[in-house]
């Protein structure tokens, strides 16, 4: 195994745990009204995540044109969501009138795309000798993204192994996106990929927090409307936060 590789595979590794580490805190959240909260930060995180570190980055290497990306990544999640997944049930939580196996999947795929991205990254910054700082800027993204995955998947009634399951896919989606790197470096273009690709996550993540998120936290957390604002407004500040500290 060459040192590239063998870095890469360490680093995916602590990022898995990363993955997992945030979905057990959500596991061991019992009480319903604050799992409303987990899903208002999950939003806080999803809009910050997308104005914050996706849109920059895709204007700074693609410029406006990668744009047209956003609106394609919100309209997939539409199409996916409306005609090929379960829909979110808009009644009461503990409604067993309808399935609610839409959002979580959705939310798995967008989130995924965008892991993906951050492998290729990964990848792509060892080989050049500065994997490290990659490293660290995925690590502390990846593990409050978790927690917003792991929150949906709870909402709609997930079983425990099956949170974990789809944490330890979503995790594994870094060494997927950096092998693909090493499969394809000759004809991948990082530079090139990457802006177009974060356009069209960005758009997925937009979706999932203003159709899904915000309205299911506004139905289901009216007597914790203080309490979901403010974990709203920590998961913006949270992702504001660490994409200054890692924009390098």
């Amino acid at each position: 195994m060459s040192p590239v590789v063998a870095t890469v595979a360490t680093y995916s590794f602590f990022i898995l745990l990363g993955a997992i580490a945030g979905a057990l805190v959500v596991v061991f959240t019992h009480r319903a009204t604050r799992l409303v909260s987990f899903l208002a930060f999950a939003a806080g995180v999803m809009l910050g995540a997308a104005f914050f570190h996706m849109l920059p980055e895709a204007f700074h290497g693609g410029g406006y044109p990668s744009f047209t990306l956003v609106p394609a990544g919100f309209v997939f999640l539409v199409v996916l969501e409306r005609n090929f997944l379960s829909h979110s049930c808009e009644e009461p939580i503990n409604c067993t009138e309808h399935a609610h196996h839409g959002l979580g999947l959705a939310a798995f795929v967008g989130l995924s795309v965008h892991t993906l991205i951050d492998g290729v990254a990964l990848g792509s910054s060892v080989k050049e000798g500065v994997g490290l700082m990659a490293f660290i800027a995925i690590i502390a993204h990846k593990v409050p993204s978790s927690l917003s995955l792991a929150s949906i998947l709870k909402s709609e009634g997930k079983s425990t192994p099956v949170i974990l399951a789809y944490s330890a896919f979503y995790g594994l989606m870094v060494p997927v996106g950096a092998g693909l790197y090493f499969a394809s470096d000759a004809a991948l273009s990082f530079e090139r990929f990457s802006p177009w690709a974060l356009a069209f996550s960005a758009g997925t993540f937009l979706y999932i927090a203003v159709s899904d998120l915000l309205p299911h936290v506004s139905r289901h957390g009216k007597d914790r409307q203080g309490r979901n604002l403010v974990a709203l407004i920590a998961g913006l500040l949270l992702m504001l936060a660490l994409a200054r500290l890692t924009e390098h």
